[in-house]
C-alpha cells in the first residue's frame, strides 16, 4: 500500500526525539538516525518490532511520555508469559474513542441505539473500548461484561438492547440460549458487532440467522489501542482500516518482504498518532491481504480482508501445514455439519492422529455418511485424512471469551 503524504508527515513527526523519549526505541533503533527517514522506501528499511520485544520492555519501558502523562494502562493476557503493558495518554484514549465511534457509524449504529456490551473489562482492552466508542457516539451503553447469561438475557429484554457486542463464541452461546428459551420475539436486537477472534462463514451465518441481525467484524489488538481500528461496512465483508491513525503493510511472514496489494501475508501496523506507546512496523501475526481499489460504499479508508488466521496458529499434521480457517472452510462445505468444531491432534504408535469433532443434528447412518464426506473433503483439499466424529448440537464447550478449538497434544 502506498503511503500517503499525510501518513509520511505523521511518521516523521512521531520520530522527532523518539529515541530520547522512549528507552524501548533508544535500544531498538540504536545506530539509526531517524531524521534520515524521508521517504516510504527509507521507512521500509526500519526493523520490525515483535511481541517479544514488547515483553522485554515490561513494565513501562514502552512509554514514550513521562509517567505523569499516562492516564491508563492496558495489557495483553500474558497467557504465553510476561504480559505486554501498553500506556495511554489522554489523547490516546480520546483518539481510540473517535476510531471506535467511527466503527459504530459504519455499522449503522446511531445515538438512538442501545448497545449491549459483553466483552470483559479491566486490563483487557475490549469492554472499555466498546463503551468508549458508544459514549462518544452518544448511544446508550449497557456495560454488562461477560458471564451470567440469565442476567444478560433479562437486561437485553428489559432494556430492549438493539446492538450486541461480543466475541463470536459468546454471541453463539447467547443465540443458542435465546433459541432454547423461545424469547427471540421479545428482543429488539438489530445488529451484532463481533471481535476478538476470527470466525468462519458457517458460524457467522448461524449467529446472524438465529438472532435475525446484521453482523459486523471489528478489528484491533491490545498493542494498537485495542478493538476499533477498523470494521467492515454494509457494502462489503472486508474491513476498512482508519489510515489517519494506523498505517498498514502486508509482508511475507517467512521472508519479511512486502507483498503486492491483493496478495495474502502478515499484517504489519504502525501507529501515526499514538503518544503513550507508539508502535513502528509491529508484526501482528494476523494473516490477511489489502483489498485493492475503492469500496462501493464510497469510503476512502483502505480495506483488509477478513482475518484468515495467525502465523502462530498453523499446525503441521502428517506433513501437511494447516490453519483453523482451512478446517472451518471444509466444515462449511460439509452438508449436515454445524459451525462448532474441536480438533484433537495426538501422536500414537509413531503416527499423527487428528480427530475432528463437529456438531450435527444427524445420528446413526446419516451421521456416519457426513463423517465420511468430511474425511473425503479433507483428503481432497488438504491431502490428509483425519477422523471426523459427529457429536450432538451443544456437546462442544462454549466460551464467554475466545474459544480454543485446536488442541495439539503431541508436545
Amino acid at each position: 500500500m502506498e503511503m500517503t503524504p499525510e501518513q509520511l508527515a505523521a511518521i516523521k513527526k512521531q520520530f522527532v526525539n523518539l529515541k530520547e523519549r522512549s528507552p524501548f526505541y533508544a535500544k531498538k533503533f540504536e545506530g539509526i538516525d531517524l531524521s534520515d527517514i524521508q521517504t516510504q522506501a527509507d521507512f521500509e528499511k526500519l526493523p520490525f518490532s515483535e511481541k517479544a520485544d514488547l515483553r522485554d520492555a515490561y513494565p513501562l519501558g514502552l512509554a514514550a511520555v513521562p509517567p505523569e502523562k499516562i492516564v491508563r494502562i492496558h495489557s495483553s493476557s500474558g497467557t504465553t508469559g510476561t504480559p505486554v503493558i501498553i500506556p495511554y495518554t489522554q489523547k490516546d484514549v480520546d483518539d481510540w474513542a473517535t476510531m471506535f465511534a467511527r466503527c459504530y457509524e459504519y455499522a449503522g449504529v446511531t445515538p438512538e441505539d442501545r448497545v449491549h456490551i459483553t466483552p470483559g473489562y479491566g486490563l483487557w482492552t475490549a469492554g472499555i473500548g466498546f463503551q468508549l466508542g458508544c459514549e462518544k457516539l452518544g448511544a446508550m451503553a449497557i456495560p454488562m461484561g461477560p458471564g451470567n447469561t440469565d442476567k444478560q438475557l433479562k437486561m437485553m429484554e428489559d432494556l430492549q438492547s438493539t446492538v450486541l457486542c461480543g466475541t463470536s463464541s459468546y454471541a453463539l452461546l447467547l443465540a443458542e440460549e435465546i433459541e432454547k428459551r423461545g424469547i427471540r420475539d421479545k428482543l429488539a436486537l438489530k445488529k451484532g458487532i463481533i471481535g476478538s477472534e476470527r470466525w468462519g462463514e458457517k458460524m457467522r451465518k448461524r449467529i446472524g440467522e438465529e438472532l435475525g441481525i446484521e453482523l459486523y467484524d471489528i478489528y484491533g489488538l491490545t498493542e494498537i489501542y485495542g478493538p476499533g481500528i477498523g470494521i467492515n461496512c454494509k457494502a462489503d465483508s472486508a474491513m476498512h482500516i482508519w489510515n489517519d491513525f494506523v498505517y498498514v503493510e502486508v509482508i511475507d511472514p517467512e521472508t519479511g518482504e512486502l507483498v503486492p496489494d491483493g496478495e495474502s501475508g502478515e499484517i504489519v501496523l504502525t501507529t501515526l498518532q499514538k503518544e503513550g506507546a507508539p508502535l513502528i512496523r509491529f508484526r501482528t501475526h494476523d494473516l490477511s491481504r489489502i483489498v485493492p481499489g475503492e469500496c462501493s460504499c464510497g469510503s476512502k479508508h483502505p480495506r483488509i480482508d477478513i482475518i484468515t488466521g495467525r502465523t502462530d496458529d498453523m499446525v503441521k499434521v502428517k506433513g501437511v501445514n494447516m490453519f483453523p480457517a482451512q478446517v472451518e472452510e471444509i466444515i462449511a462445505f460439509t452438508d449436515g455439519a454445524s459451525s462448532e468444531y474441536q480438533v484433537m491432534i495426538d501422536h500414537l504408535d509413531g503416527k499423527d492422529i487428528m480427530t475432528v469433532f463437529f456438531e450435527t443434528e444427524a445420528t446413526g447412518e446419516e451421521c456416519t455418511r457426513i463423517e465420511e464426506n468430511m474425511r473425503l473433503l479433507f483428503k481432497g483439499k488438504l491431502g490428509m485424512s483425519p477422523n471426523p466424529k459427529g457429536v450432538p448440537i451443544g456437546y462442544l464447550p462454549r466460551s464467554e471469551k475466545k474459544t480454543k478449538r485446536i488442541f495439539d497434544n503431541r508436545y
